[in-house]
């Protein structure tokens, strides 16, 4: 049995609670799957949100979803695992259950791979980190480590100066000639230590990181980790419904319009699933944003059909 909905919103994370909030609010009848794996559920707080900075993930997800049952829109913890377009999308669902929408948003976001070292995936959130804005203050004018994962990492570690001046650079497997002059010269003015040397893990005390061991056996007492994961998009609905995708050096994300809108008709995309650096607070609005086109678009579409009847 398939049940038909006017817009359904693959993806309960901030971007797709917000457009499913503007579209219960405009008096669509809306569905969000929900596959309850937030990208930030490792984090304690959300930080830089306006009025709802220092908020736990979780507690925010929990008040999304109060509200967008205020206005009717259902919510169900499923996974969509297929998606097919023509005369709307049909989108089939873990649990067996098949919906129909004349509009699709897909706000899967991302997953995070992190660094293969002992350690860094089960201190995740705490006191491995990887975006400044989001955990700098938290751990500002500490002893930081940034574990390099490409030559890339030489800018994440210049970032994380403007919260701490003790910052040590740990190559890790890079190799000491995949830095430029400029690297050097960058990293020499900020006062940045380069530590060549694969790491082999952490050092945790009384369940705090304290420092950072080299393979070779010597250990670098730090207070806090930056890592940088590789992003993995979570594009499988946006491709197999034929979405132009764009190759950037953290994954493939969809072609978009402003609104959020692909080169699918009816097809949007928002959040990370849109692009790589929606924080929380740019999910929220690319969500806002993409409700708000959606509802005009099947307004219009249906007063235009009205007339040629």
């Amino acid at each position: 049995m398939t049940d038909t909905y006017e817009v359904v919103v693959v993806g309960g994370g901030a971007a797709g609670l917000s457009a499913a909030l503007v579209l219960g609010r405009a008096r669509r009848r809306t569905l969000v799957v929900d596959a309850g794996e937030p990208r930030n559920a490792p984090a304690a707080h959300m930080q830089g949100f306006l009025t709802r900075d220092g908020m736990p993930p979780g507690e925010f997800l929990a008040l999304g979803r109060e509200e967008i049952a205020r206005y009717g829109v259902e919510l169900v913890r499923d996974r969509a695992v297929d998606a097919t377009g023509g005369d709307g999308f049909t989108v089939t669902l873990a649990g067996g259950r098949t919906v129909r929408a004349r509009q699709l948003v897909v706000a899967t976001g991302l997953k995070d791979e992190l660094p293969s070292v002992p350690g860094v995936a089960e201190r995740f959130g705490r006191d491995v980190l990887h975006c400044p804005y989001c955990h700098g203050w938290e751990v500002r004018d500490q002893a930081f480590g940034v574990l390099a994962a490409t030559a890339m990492s030489v800018h994440q570690a210049l970032m994380v100066t403007q919260w701490s001046k003790d910052v040590t650079l740990f190559l890790h497997q890079v190799r000491e000639d995949g830095l430029t002059d400029d690297d050097l010269r960058r990293l020499a003015v900020a006062g940045v230590r380069v530590v060549p040397g694969e790491v082999a893990g952490l050092r945790i005390e009384d369940d705090r990181l304290t420092g950072v061991r080299l393979a070779e056996g010597s250990v670098h007492a730090r207070e806090a980790l930056f890592v940088a994961p590789r992003p993995v998009p979570r594009n499988d609905l946006l491709k197999a419904l034929g979405a132009e995708m764009t190759e950037t050096p953290f994954g493939a994300y969809p072609v978009i319009d402003e609104r959020g809108l692909t080169t699918v008709p009816g097809l949007w995309a928002a959040g990370n699933a849109s692009g790589f650096a929606e924080q929380v607070v740019n999910a929220v609005s690319r969500g806002y944003r993409a409700g708000a086109a959606i509802n005009g678009e099947l307004l219009f579409a249906d007063l235009d059909a009205a007339v040629r009847v």
